[in-house]
């Protein structure tokens, strides 16, 4: 059986966010670079979900693929979001040591196609295959690998745009939220503060958000209502353009 073969110029990197009630993560995965004759570590860092395609595949396939690879998730929502083709993405002198050590397998100038993935938990199991997978939060994930850095920062400008005129924002919530899990992560998103009396009067006008008889349990506080989005609702009542100005 012949060996699939790797495209040296073309990689996938996935951004896949989820939020924990309080903040927005990001899953990174470590790369590490150690000597064969010493296991001296070079350096430590970390880098997004992401590899590069073969020959015999197309993006989306291959970007299910490396997701799986990396971390052990599977049919997850990737939706491609940008692309990078920087000539200095690859400079960095722990990316030339990593090229270095890779031999030719990868060429120095790397085009890569962006996507995101969005998840109502962090309450999910890794399945680790060599490189630990783990979510960090996304005001905490700089020095990245490569140009990770800027390609969260464009998802993050992509979503922020999403957010403002399609109902995203619940993909990243449970079936039944709070209202102010709500307003966090919009304002987690948007990298806003919104005055709570103003984000509830613009949810209240929201016939999508719809208010359930039942409150939260198991928590210390006072037990708050729950909600939940209506798809069927919002396609009913939608306008030509959503707007989620507060």
């Amino acid at each position: 059986m012949t060996a699939r073969k790797l495209m040296q110029n073309i990689s996938v990197d996935c951004v896949i966010l989820g939020f924990d009630s309080e903040q927005l993560n990001v899953i990174l995965v470590d790369r590490t670079l150690i000597l064969p004759n010493t296991s001296e570590v070079v350096f430590s860092d970390l880098t997004l979900t992401g590899y590069h395609i073969y020959e015999d595949e197309d993006l989306d396939s291959a970007a299910a693929r490396i997701v799986k690879d990396l971390t052990g998730l599977e049919n997850l929502p990737l939706k491609q979001f940008y692309s990078f083709g920087a000539l200095d993405r690859l400079h960095h002198p722990n990316d030339q040591l990593w090229l270095e050590h890779c031999g030719d397998v990868f060429s120095d100038r790397v085009v890569t196609i962006g996507y995101y993935s969005l998840l109502p938990s962090t309450n999910v199991n890794f399945i680790q295959k060599g490189r630990n997978a783990a979510w960090y939060p996304v005001t905490s994930a700089k020095g990245l690998a490569y140009d990770h850095d800027f390609v969260v920062e464009k998802a993050i400008e992509h979503l922020r745009y999403k957010f403002w005129h399609e109902p995203i924002g619940f993909e990243l919530l449970p079936v039944k939220f709070t209202l102010s899990q709500m307003q966090k992560l919009y304002e987690a998103i948007l990298g806003t503060q919104f005055d709570k009396r103003n984000f509830r009067k613009k949810v209240s006008q929201m016939d999508y958000v719809v208010p359930l008889k039942e409150k939260q349990i198991g928590v210390a506080h006072k037990p708050a209502q729950l909600f939940m989005f209506s798809c069927d609702v919002y396609e009913k009542t939608r306008k030509e353009r959503f707007d989620f100005f507060v």
